[in-house]
């Protein structure tokens, strides 16, 4: 598995608590440093049936600065991937990608059936 996660995210602590307290193993990755490929990003994008703002941190600063919740609506898909390829900040966190599925953001629930643990 990949786990992007940002360390002062209290959010990705908590989502990697979770995931070492299962024993499960995983590759770390700064998501600010090192963002998802765009592969990957296309891969979640899949998973969320196509919701490109699903993938946005439209909390974040950045999103806000770049006036992202105005320009979103009007970006193409390559266009908005593009972005989150080149800005790990852009990124929903944390962001986890497994083998066959994905999942950002982080409810215990939702990892919990997605990883098939308790």
């Amino acid at each position: 598995m990949k786990f992007y996660e940002y360390q002062s995210c209290d959010t990705c602590r908590r989502a990697k608590k979770f995931l070492a307290a299962r024993g499960l193993a995983f590759d770390a990755l700064p998501i600010r440093e090192q963002p998802p490929t765009k592969a990957e990003l296309k891969r979640m994008l899949a998973i969320y049936g196509g919701d490109l703002r699903r993938l946005f941190n439209t909390s974040g600063g950045d999103y806000k600065v770049m006036k992202l919740a105005e320009r979103l609506p009007k970006l193409t898909v390559d266009e908005g991937l593009a972005l989150l390829a080149a800005n790990g900040n852009l990124v929903k966190r944390p962001f986890l990608l497994t083998d066959k599925s994905g999942l950002v953001g982080f409810k215990e629930g939702e990892w919990e059936n997605l990883l098939g643990v308790k």
